[in-house]
């Protein structure tokens, strides 16, 4: 597995990391711990050295399971995990729109972490959604603070803009923005992507491959089982998935002259966009694990690239990605 360096933080990574959010939030019923575990340890074995995780996510079983199967391998990886939500004094009243990254509590809620992660480091922090409650500025010496105490290493942002992540990178570098990004979310190219490049951040694409559309595997006739979230995203109606094949049938097309699936080449355009890119397809399964990880091996030539981006410019992606409260959280 080849590395790639977030930016200018000195930050590395495999080029392709690993989502662990689908292993028990979020996308149906959670399969079973050990073989949770077991995979996750695979992806280690396999060269995966990123790990991409939440609060949020449960809460805060996912940073445990997380936790538990690397706490063998801490040294060799990077583990990012989120703050930002506001679980009240219960740690029950949870969801994306109830936010606080007040300075105390960060302070307050980055020892959960550490402890369910089973490290003495967070090596990533991200601020998981950009709080209108609080200065940007404060939330970033909140980060150079625990930097300084050693309690984490690097400072990121999710789903920030341009200007937020400007304004934060002024106070406290920032090594890596994450965001959602992918052949049918590219709105990041716009000024987001830009703005990392100027201020030598990292990029790390999230839902590389769709929540799943553009492995082929979903179309409108698949359902979603219980506590899968996809059941309430307007890009995954029945009618929006429909409409939406012809770019997975790209994707399959380019595929089967490179001897590869629609996901690999999903992924190898991602990492061809730039150098400091670093993809987190989640998964729970090993051939799907192993079918990711083949993905950082696929050359894309200029020719392969020019005739994607002609053939996705002639495509209109339909639906929003999400509902209208979490569109106002992110402001897209």
């Amino acid at each position: 597995m080849q590395t790639r360096k977030l930016g200018n933080s000195g930050l590395e990574a495999s080029a392709i990391g690993l989502g662990c959010m689908g292993m028990n939030y979020h996308r149906g019923p959670a399969p079973d711990k050990n073989e949770m575990i077991a995979l996750i340890r695979a992806a280690v074995e396999r060269g995966v050295t990123f790990f991409d995780t939440a609060q949020v996510y449960g809460p805060f079983t996912n940073e445990e399971l997380v936790g538990e199967a690397l706490a063998p391998f801490r040294d060799q990886l990077v583990i990012a995990t989120k703050f930002g939500q506001d679980f009240g004094p219960d740690g029950k009243q949870v969801g994306l729109n109830r936010l606080n990254s007040r300075p105390e509590y960060i302070t307050q809620i980055v020892e959960g972490s550490l402890q369910r992660l089973r490290i003495e480091t967070i090596d990533l922090f991200y601020q998981h959604r950009v709080d209108p409650n609080v200065p940007i500025e404060d939330v970033a010496g909140a980060l150079r603070d625990l930097i300084q105490q050693g309690k984490v290493k690097h400072f990121g942002l999710s789903e920030a803009g341009a200007q937020t992540i400007r304004r934060a990178h002024a106070v406290q570098l920032v090594a890596a923005v994450q965001s959602e990004y992918s052949l049918w979310w590219r709105q990041p190219e716009a000024e987001v992507l830009p703005a990392c490049e100027e201020l030598g951040i990292g990029f790390v694409p999230y839902s590389p491959l769709g929540r799943g559309c553009l492995t082929g595997k979903i179309d409108e006739t698949t359902t979603f089982g219980r506590n899968d979230n996809r059941s309430t995203l307007p890009r995954f109606t029945p009618e929006a998935r429909k409409a939406n094949q012809p770019v997975v049938r790209l994707l399959e097309e380019i595929g089967r002259k490179k001897g590869a699936t629609a996901a690999q080449i999903a992924l190898a355009w991602l990492l061809a966009q730039k150098p400091w890119i670093v993809a987190i397809p989640g998964t729970t399964k090993l051939h799907r694990l192993e079918e990711n990880i083949s993905a950082a091996a696929i050359e894309l030539t200029a020719n392969d690239l020019r005739h994607i981006e002609d053939a996705v410019s002639k495509i209109s992606v339909q639906g929003d990605r999400y509902p209208q409260a979490e569109r106002e959280l992110t402001g897209r």
